[in-house]
Parts: structure tokens; C-alpha cells; sequence
């Protein structure tokens, strides 16, 4: 049978195989009316929908040129006969990044990722009827360009700044499929507001009651703790062994109920919070907030000794949540590093440097890897869900290379 050419201008007609799959073109139409990128013509070359898939598989051939990428995109449409239109220059292809900005890519993306990946099937993702949920961040390194150094800074700090200037991430993500459900953007040189925490208190709001947040004690603080609990979702975070936490009452898991309270109240002041809790009395929120502790420790791993593990949680009923399996359920915490390493090595490649030399198309290009990230989670978690596996026994760098390959392949586009 004969395909016959497609109608209208043929970079319209492409679809980035898997890349699309989880990325409905009316979501990206909507981004782009919302932020008025619209074509200015009806024959432009190239139109904002095409330059967001564009940044997408940029992200996707992380160690190939413009003319390269688009090229790969253009080769399906090649080899049905029907490709007579002339790639653009590099130059063309930068000016319609720039036309198309990074805020539709951060819209796309919050649109896209506010729909959870795993559903009730999918192994690893849940613990009862709670959806577990973990924040972590990192660093990725961007040009060293001018513009690019005033906007993000340096890391490492001042007696070893980093050879370039780095961008600090720090999204929420699935436990379950690895995917991405918010990110945040800041200065990885430092600066107020600009740290993990700072950053990570920006996506509490996307809590919902029905995810357990797992997170590690670089998170903890007072103020971050009830900030998240007040979402209704429930928690399971480490944290540090310095924290004060009075034992209050002994339960019969080895779990035990105590108070967190507010960093700037006096010993009197602590002591009468205590008194109160122990009278059954309700507590100023803004002061105090009951919690249940668990310690455990970890075996020696060649650091001198075990690692004792301190957990707090609000799950308060030591009989449907034991401890044990609290603490079986926080080592998925682990789970949000691996999303970040995928995300940094397996997907960026490792050491590799961003290649946009500009703050906004630094910001358009990190958007670009979250939304390709994110259909690639969803594309393993799906297979593994059908399988009835874990998503984490499917290997996410040989997906990545299947991927690649399926780009260029003429059935993952419809003529």
C-alpha cells in the first residue's frame, strides 16, 4: 500500500513517537495560547508545537548537534517518499527556541505531571491504600557563559567554586515509576532562598491526602514538617540525631509518640508543651506537633560502626503501620536519588554540560529533559505494570537506547 503525503506543511505532521505518547498535542496547543507563542505565520517552518517536541528530543540526543536532532526527526517522513522541505540551520533552530521561551515548558510540564504515573497495580508504588512520594535534588552544570554565571552562580562555594555555573533541581517524584509530579529551579551558586529546602517548601502545595511524602533529614525542619503535614498528606521523614524528641509513649512496636517543636522556644516554654501532651491537651500548631518515632539501625557499611536511622512520621497507629514496615517503606526514599541519577547520567549522560548558554533557554532546556524523563517513566512503568514487575527491574539506560532508535523509526510516526 502507497502512504500517500500528508496535508499542510510536513513538520506539522510530526509526531516524536514515544516521546508524544503521554504529551497530547492539545495540552501543548493550550501552553502556547496560555503564554501567546502562537505562529505568527500559518507557514512558518517551524511552529512552537514543533519546537516542543524539538527541545524534548534535545534532550533525548543529548550529544547531537541542532541540524543532527532534527534531522533524526525529519527521516521518518524521508523514507515514505514524501520529504522535500530543507532542514533548518542551526541558527533558525536556536531562533525558534528562543521564540517559544522556557515558561510553555514549565506549563507543559506541570500539566503533564500533575497525573500520577502508577495506578493501583503498579508494584513499589504504594504502601496500603497511600501513594508514596519522595523530594530530593541536584546540580546540573550549565556553559560557562556570562549570562549564565550572573543568573546561577557558582557551586562549591568560594574557596573551591565549580568549573561551571550550576543549576540546583529539586523535584517530587513517584517512588513507584520514578516520574517527576513537580520541580523546582534555583541558583546552584548559592544565595538566599536558593537551597534544597528553600526550593523543596515551593512544591509542598502539590501534596495531596492521598501520598505518604518519604524525605531525608536535610528537609526536616519545623517549619517545612507542618507546612507538609498541613497538606493532608502523610509523612515519613529522617531526621537528624541532634533533634530534641521526648519520649512521650512507649508502643508495643518499639515505635515510640513524641512532640517536634518550634526551633525558637525557651526550655519553659518546651517543658509546658510536654505537660500538655501528656494531659491529652490540645497543642498550639504553630508550637508543637505529636509524632511518632522510629529508630533502627543499618549495618555496618565501612563507616565506623552501623548508621542509626531516626524517622518521624504522622502515621500514629503503630498496629496498621507497624515500625518494621515504616521502615521497609522509607528505603523506597532511595528511589528519588535513583530517578535523579537516571535523570542526570542515564538519560544526560554523564559530566555532560547543558548546551544552552542563555538563563531561559538554560530553564526551557531542563523542562525539556523533565517532560522526555517523565515519558520515558511512564513507558516502563506501563510495561512493567502489564508484566505484573517491579518498574525498577526494567532497566532505564536500555530503554533509553530503544528509544533513540524507535525515534527514527517510521511506525513510531503516523502519516
Amino acid at each position: 500500500m502507497t502512504l500517500s503525503p500528508p496535508t499542510g506543511k510536513l513538520l506539522d505532521q510530526i509526531s516524536v513517537g514515544v516521546l508524544t505518547s503521554s504529551l497530547p498535542r492539545e495540552v501543548i496547543d493550550e501552553a502556547i495560547a496560555q503564554h501567546g507563542k502562537g505562529a505568527k505565520r500559518s507557514d512558518g517552518k517551524l511552529p512552537p508545537h514543533v519546537m516542543v517536541y524539538f527541545v524534548m528530543a534535545l534532550a533525548l540526543f543529548g550529544d547531537q548537534d541542532y541540524e543532527e536532532v532534527i534531522t533524526r526527526l525529519a527521516q521518518p517522513l524521508a523514507r515514505w517518499g514524501c520529504w522535500e522541505w530543507e532542514a533548518p540551520t542551526t541558527g533558525g533552530l536556536t531562533q525558534a527556541r528562543q521564540r517559544l521561551g522556557w515558561q510553555v515548558m514549565e506549563t507543559i510540564f506541570s500539566h503533564i505531571a500533575a497525573e500520577p504515573v502508577a495506578d493501583a497495580l503498579t508494584r513499589g508504588a504504594w504502601l496500603s491504600h497511600l501513594r508514596m512520594v519522595s523530594i530530593d535534588g541536584m546540580v546540573l552544570d550549565a556553559p560557562d557563559s556570562a549570562a549564565n554565571a550572573a543568573e546561577f552562580g557558582y557551586g562549591g562555594g568560594s574557596a573551591t567554586p565549580s568549573v561551571f555555573p550550576q543549576v540546583r533541581l529539586v523535584t517530587l517524584n513517584e517512588c513507584g515509576s520514578h516520574a517527576p509530579l513537580a520541580a523546582a529551579l534555583g541558583r546552584g551558586g548559592g544565595g538566599k532562598g536558593t537551597g534544597e529546602q528553600s526550593l523543596a517548601r515551593t512544591l509542598y502545595h502539590r501534596l495531596e491526602p492521598d501520598m505518604l511524602l518519604l524525605a531525608d533529614r536535610n528537609f526536616h525542619s519545623f517549619t517545612d514538617f507542618t507546612q507538609a503535614a498541613d497538606t493532608g498528606a502523610q509523612l515519613l521523614w529522617r531526621v537528624k540525631d541532634t533533634l530534641e524528641l521526648p519520649v512521650m509513649e512507649l508502643l508495643a512496636d518499639g515505635s515510640y509518640t513524641s512532640l517536634v517543636m518550634a526551633p525558637k522556644l525557651g526550655k519553659r516554654q518546651r517543658t509546658q508543651l510536654i505537660e500538655a501532651a501528656h494531659q491529652g491537651r490540645d497543642l498550639e500548631a504553630a508550637k508543637a506537633r505529636r509524632v511518632r518515632v522510629i529508630e533502627y539501625e543499618l549495618p555496618d557499611r565501612g563507616r565506623g560502626g552501623p548508621e542509626v536511622i531516626c524517622l518521624i512520621t504522622t502515621l500514629s497507629d503503630a498496629i496498621a503501620m507497624p515500625a518494621a514496615r515504616l521502615a521497609q517503606a522509607y528505603q523506597q526514599r532511595w528511589e528519588s536519588e535513583g530517578a535523579n541519577a537516571e535523570l542526570k547520567s542515564g538519560l544526560r549522560g554523564p559530566g555532560r554540560v547543558l548546551r544552552s548558554h542563555r538563563p531561559d533557554m538554560v530553564r526551557q532546556e531542563i523542562y525539556g529533559y523533565l517532560l522526555t524523563y517523565h515519558a520515558l517513566c511512564a513507558l516502563i512503568c506501563a510495561a512493567a505494570t502489564e508484566a505484573g514487575t517491579d518498574p525498577d527491574r526494567i532497566e532505564f539506560t536500555r530503554t533509553v537506547r530503544l528509544v533513540r532508535r524507535r525515534v527514527v523509526d517510521p511506525a513510531a510516526f503516523s502519516p
